[in-house]
């Protein structure tokens, strides 16, 4: 199963990704945060950093609805990310593989359509027509 040093591994790996000096790990793409550590606030207590989950950024409510219904086991949301296109991933549940996925889909959404064509492998007329669907 994955953990932190792998999203590092897998973030790192992309166009462009910058890692924001954190606690944990924070990636960015064009200032655009496409996964964390999540931060974990307690009434009454400092927040904790929590390595062993990832906030991913996901696009819009109805991805963000379709996780956490179709793979609860993996995914959960808290009610402070009510209304944001962002989920948690519980680590330790998930394969290096899908976590691959997770990590190139949430920087997809947050890259700028050039960085997007490039990676795929695709000119930016046709990452607009892919992005335009998001």
């Amino acid at each position: 199963m994955a953990d932190a040093d792998d999203v590092r591994q897998l973030a790192l790996a992309l166009p462009h990704v910058v890692e924001i000096d954190s606690e944990g790990f924070d990636f960015r793409v064009a200032n655009q945060g496409f996964v964390w550590s999540y931060p974990e606030r307690r009434p009454g207590a400092p927040r904790v950093i929590r390595t062993d989950v990832a906030v991913l950024y996901v696009g819009d409510e109805a991805e963000k609805q379709a996780l956490l219904l179709g793979e609860p086991e993996l995914f959960f949301t808290t009610p402070a990310y009510d209304g944001l296109p962002l989920v948690m991933l519980r680590l330790a549940r998930v394969s290096v593989d899908r976590l691959s996925e997770l990590v190139t889909d949430a920087w997809r959404m947050r890259a700028p359509d050039p960085l997007v064509g490039d990676h795929d492998g695709t000119d930016s007329s046709s990452a607009d027509l892919s992005r335009a669907d998001r």
